[in-house]
């Protein structure tokens, strides 16, 4: 499908068991299946969050087939924290994370992948999803310093000019901050 409709990559993937994969920009549903679609074709069985109650009945056992984690939002354990053990559990993980936290728009990035980078002691690779050009990219792979700011620089001149499939959508590439976990 992805020749079809003659969408290519650049870049590899990491020689590192473990990662977070920032997935942006993330305008539609659509920029997140490309970037899982490319994943699979370069071998990596990527993993992605969800609600617990996503993870119920019958779609229980397709979303986990699909790499779906469920996180529960009502424990005292923060999204972070359940992220860390999730890592901590595990021989292999790389977890896409989409930033920008929805598909409509946002005014910066929720800086989540960051921390749960931070606390699983795990680098973070820069993918993104570029419609007019048709490419998947995954740039580079790097640990997180601590000093979020010149991080984000990192981040953002990567992102530069790379265009979801609603471009306005796009959230400004700048870190919430906040010390809640």
């Amino acid at each position: 499908m992805l020749k079809l409709f003659r969408w290519d990559h650049r870049g590899a993937l990491p020689d590192a068991p473990k990662y977070v994969v920032v997935g942006a920009p993330h305008t539609s549903n659509w920029d997140f299946l490309v970037m899982i679609a490319f994943t699979g074709k370069l071998g990596m069985k990527a993993s992605w969050v969800g609600k617990h109650t996503l993870f119920r009945g019958v779609f229980g056992p397709i979303f986990r087939s699909l790499g779906g984690i469920p996180i529960d939002r009502t424990r005292s354990q923060g999204l972070v924290e359940q992220v860390a053990e999730e890592f901590a559990r595990r021989d292999r993980l790389a977890l896409i994370i989409t930033p920008e936290a929805t598909r409509g728009k946002s005014t910066h990035w929720k800086s989540g992948f960051y921390r749960i980078a931070q606390r699983a002691g795990v680098p973070i690779l820069l993918g993104s999803v570029d419609y007019p050009r048709r490419r998947v990219e995954f740039g580079p792979c790097f640990e997180p310093s601590g000093d979020i700011d010149a991080d984000f620089e990192t981040i953002r001149a990567f992102y530069e000019g790379k265009r979801g499939k609603y471009p306005e959508k796009a959230g400004e590439i700048r870190p919430e901050h906040t010390d809640r976990e």
